[in-house]
C-alpha cells in the first residue's frame, strides 16, 4: 500500500507517521483535528478494499472490540470510508505510546516469575470480560499485547475476534486457518474450529513464554510446529525453569491441554483459578496486579431489593437463606441479617398465651422453610447435574455421521432435524450440539445438532440495461443490497442505464451483500481535428488511436502530393461518438504524368526513372552493339501519360 502520510482522511484525521504495517493493514499515528488530539488510525490495504470478506472482517473487529469497555483492551473510537480523496477502510482507535509483550521477551528473555504474574493478570482480565459479552479474540499472541510506558497492559487487534454465535465459531475460512501456528490449539489445526478454550490455550502458551523465555515448541515449517502442537503435551514450565511451583505449572498444562474439555472452559474460570495461585504463592497480598487495571466492582443493590426474598436468587443463596429461616428460633420469621430482639423481665397470662400461639406460629413457619429447603436441594441437584449423567464431548467440527457415531458409542441419540446455512463450517458438519461440549444429558437421552447446509448464496440476477432504482427493487427482492455505483462511458447501453455488476451476472453473492452497480454515462465523445494535406498515415495513426473506425477512398489529383489526404467526412468541426466512422479521401496523385526523356541512357538507367514515375517499362533491343542505349521511346518523350500505362524503349 502507498504511504498516505499527510492524507486528512474522512475530513478529521490527518496522517502523520506509520506506526506499523502488516498482510491486512497498515497503521497511522494521527492527528484528530477536531478533539485536538492524537490517535492511531488503522488504513486497509487498497487492494483488499475491494474484497467483501476482508472489508467484513475489518469491520467486525471494529464492532467487536467497540462492544467490549475494559481498561485492558485498545479502545475502537471510529469506524468509515474516506469518502473524499484517497479511497480507505479505516478504523481509529486510542494510540498506546509503548512496545509489546513481544518486545519485552526479545529485550528480557524469563521474565521475573513476579512480573510475569503482574502482566498476565491484565491479559486474563480483558480476555474474561470479552468471553463473558461472547466475544472471542482468536488471535492471541505477544505481538497482540501492547504495554504502555506507564505500564499499563492491553490487549489490542481483534480482526481474528469473532462473536460465539451458533455459526460463528469457525476460524477456517476458505480454507485458511487464521491466528499465529505457535499458539493454535488441537482443534484450530485438526477441525478449524474454536471456541472460549482456544483464546485460554493461546493465553496459557503466552504464559508459558513469559516464564521460560521461549515457545513450547520449535521447527523448521509452520507445519511441524502444528503438528507438535496436536500430536505432543505441552512441557511443564518447571523443566526449564526449576524455581516455578507446582501450583503455576499445573494452571499452565491445563489451560494448554490437548483436549479442550480439559482446559479451563473460558478466561474467566482461569482467572479464579490463576487468582488462587497468587494467594498461595503471597498470601500476604490479595493478588499481583498493575493496579491500573483493577476494574471497579458493581455497586451493591438497594439494601430492600436485597431483603425481599426472591425465588430467582441462585442455589446457594436460597439454601442459605431457607436454613437462616428454619433455624430462627426467635418466634418471628425473620429474613437474614436481621438483629433479633430479645425480652427481658417476667411474663403475664396473657404474654404466655401469646407466646403459646407464637409456637404454634414458630412449628408451622419451620416446617414450610424445611419443605423448601429440601425442594431446593432436589431441584439444584437435578439442575447441577447430579445423578448418574452423561458428559458430551466437543461435537463442533465433527462430520453429521461422525457425530451421530460418536454418540451412539456413548449411548445417546442424535437429533438433526435442524439445518442452517453458515458462512464458516462446511455443508455437512455440525454447527453447535444442545447440551453443548461439557454439558452432560441423562442415559439414553437425546442431543440436539446444527447441522450446516453451507454458504447461503444469491444468484445475481441480470441487471444490464436496466434503471437504478428497477436493479434496486430487484436485488432487496433477492434479499441483497446495492454497493458502490460507479459511472462509465458504453458504446451499447443509453445514459443512466446499468452497464454491469460486481459480482457479475448468475455469479453468487452472500445474504445480505452488497451488489456494486456501472452506470452508462452514454457513449464517449472524441474531439476530431481535420486532416486534410496531411499524409494518410498520420491521420490513420491519430484517428484510430481516438477510438474511431477510418474508411480510406483513393482519388487522383493533379493538386494534391501522392499519399496526402484530399477531404475527410465528417471534416472534424464536431466531436464524434467513440466507435463512430470516418471516411478520408486519400490522393493517388496526378492523373497523367509527362514522359521524360531517356534517349542515350543505359537500359538500368532509363527503367528506373520511368518507374519512380510509376510507369510500367517494356524494353525492346536492336543492333549488334554490345553497350546499348536508349534510341527510341513510345509514347514520345514530353507527351502524357495515366501513371500506370507502359511505355516502351528501344535499345540499339
Amino acid at each position: 500500500m502507498s504511504d498516505l502520510t499527510g492524507e486528512i482522511i474522512d475530513s478529521r484525521y490527518q496522517l502523520q507517521r506509520i506506526i506499523a504495517s502488516g498482510g491486512m493493514a497498515t497503521i497511522y499515528s494521527a492527528l484528530d483535528l477536531r478533539l485536538d488530539r492524537i490517535v492511531a488510525v488503522k488504513i486497509m490495504h487498497s487492494h483488499l478494499a475491494n474484497d467483501e470478506d476482508f472489508v467484513a472482517r475489518f469491520i467486525r473487529e471494529a464492532k467487536a472490540t467497540a462492544a467490549l469497555s475494559h481498561p485492558n483492551i485498545v479502545a475502537i473510537q471510529d469506524q468509515g470510508w474516506n469518502e473524499g480523496g484517497a479511497p480507505a477502510v479505516f478504523l481509529v482507535m486510542e494510540l498506546i505510546d509503548g512496545f509489546t509483550l513481544r518486545d519485552l521477551i526479545h529485550e528480557q528473555g524469563a521474565l521475573k516469575i513476579e512480573d510475569a504474574l503482574r502482566y498476565f493478570s491484565p491479559i486474563l482480565s480483558a480476555l474474561s470480560a470479552a468471553h463473558k459479552k461472547g466475544i472471542l479474540h482468536r488471535d492471541i499472541k505477544p505481538e497482540n499485547i501492547l504495554i504502555s510506558k506507564d505500564g499499563r497492559v492491553k490487549i489490542a487487534d481483534f480482526g481474528l475476534a469473532r462473536a460465539m454465535d451458533p455459526g460463528a465459531t469457525l476460524t477456517a475460512e476458505s480454507s485458511v486457518i487464521l491466528g499465529s501456528v505457535s499458539y493454535l490449539s488441537p482443534e484450530q489445526v485438526q477441525r478449524g474450529i474454536s471456541d472460549a478454550r482456544s483464546d485460554v490455550y493461546a493465553a496459557g502458551i503466552v504464559l508459558f513464554e513469559m516464564l521460560t523465555g521461549v515457545k513450547p515448541y520449535d521447527g523448521e515449517s509452520p507445519i511441524q510446529i502444528a503438528f507438535k502442537h496436536v500430536n505432543e503435551n505441552i512441557p511443564a514450565p518447571s523443566t526449564l525453569r526449576s524455581e516455578i511451583s507446582q501450583d503455576l505449572d499445573a494452571l499452565v498444562l491445563k489451560a494448554t491441554a490437548n483436549d479442550p474439555d480439559k482446559r479451563f472452559a473460558n478466561a474467566g474460570a482461569m482467572q479464579e483459578e490463576f487468582q488462587a495461585v497468587l494467594q498461595k504463592l503471597d498470601p500476604k497480598r490479595r493478588q499481583l496486579s498493575l493496579e491500573l487495571d483493577i476494574p471497579i466492582q458493581a455497586a451493591s443493590r438497594d439494601k430492600k431489593k436485597r431483603n425481599r426474598f426472591d425465588v430467582r436468587i441462585g442455589t446457594s443463596e436460597a439454601i442459605n437463606t431457607l436454613k437462616s429461616v428454619a433455624l430462627n428460633t426467635t418466634g418471628e420469621l425473620k429474613r437474614k441479617g436481621e438483629p433479633v430482639k430479645e425480652k427481658t423481665g417476667g411474663s403475664s397470662t396473657a404474654e404466655l398465651r401469646r407466646k403459646r400461639k407464637l409456637s404454634k406460629r414458630v412449628k408451622r413457619n419451620r416446617t414450610i422453610a424445611l419443605v423448601l429447603v429440601l425442594a431446593v436441594l432436589f431441584f439444584g441437584y437435578k439442575l447441577l447435574g447430579g445423578g448418574n449423567k452423561i458428559a458430551i464431548p466437543s461435537l463442533a467440527g465433527m462430520t453429521q455421521s461422525q457425530a451421530i457415531k460418536t454418540l451412539a458409542g456413548l449411548g445417546l441419540k442424535a437429533d438433526t432435524s435442524e439445518i442452517v446455512f453458515s458462512e464458516d463450517v462446511p455443508q455437512g458438519m455440525v454447527i453447535l450440539s444442545d447440551p453443548a461440549g461439557g454439558g452432560k444429558v441423562s442415559p439414553n437421552g437425546t442431543v440436539r445438532l446444527q447441522i450446516s447446509k453451507g454458504q447461503e448464496r444469491i444468484i445475481i440476477p441480470a441487471l444490464a440495461g436496466l434503471t437504478v432504482e428497477s436493479a434496486t427493487a430487484l436485488l432487496e427482492a433477492s434479499g441483497l443490497k446495492i454497493g458502490r455505483i460507479s459511472k462509465g462511458f458504453s458504446a451499447t447501453r443509453e445514459k443512466d442505464l446499468i452497464v454491469s455488476s460486481n459480482p457479475a451476472y448468475k455469479s453468487g453473492a452472500r445474504k445480505g451483500g452488497t451488489v456494486d452497480l456501472i452506470i452508462s454515462q452514454g457513449i464517449e465523445q472524441v474531439n476530431i481535428s481535420s486532416y486534410v494535406g496531411k499524409t494518410s498515415d498520420e491521420a490513420l495513426n491519430e484517428i484510430t488511436a481516438a477510438g474511431i473506425i477510418v474508411n480510406s477512398t483513393y482519388e487522383y489529383s493533379d493538386k494534391i502530393p501522392l499519399g496526402t489526404v484530399i477531404s475527410q467526412t465528417p471534416d472534424g468541426t464536431e466531436p464524434l461518438a467513440r466507435g463512430s466512422k470516418l471516411t478520408l479521401v486519400i490522393s493517388k496523385g496526378p492523373s497523367a504524368i509527362f514522359i521524360p526523356n531517356v534517349y542515350s541512357l543505359t537500359e538500368l538507367k532509363a527503367t528506373s526513372i520511368l518507374e519512380n514515375l510509376g510507369f510500367q517499362v517494356k524494353v525492346k533491343k536492336i543492333g549488334s552493339k554490345k553497350v546499348k542505349s536508349v534510341t527510341n521511346i513510345s509514347p514520345a518523350a514530353g507527351s502524357k501519360a495515366k501513371p500506370g500505362s507502359t511505355v516502351t524503349i528501344t535499345l540499339g
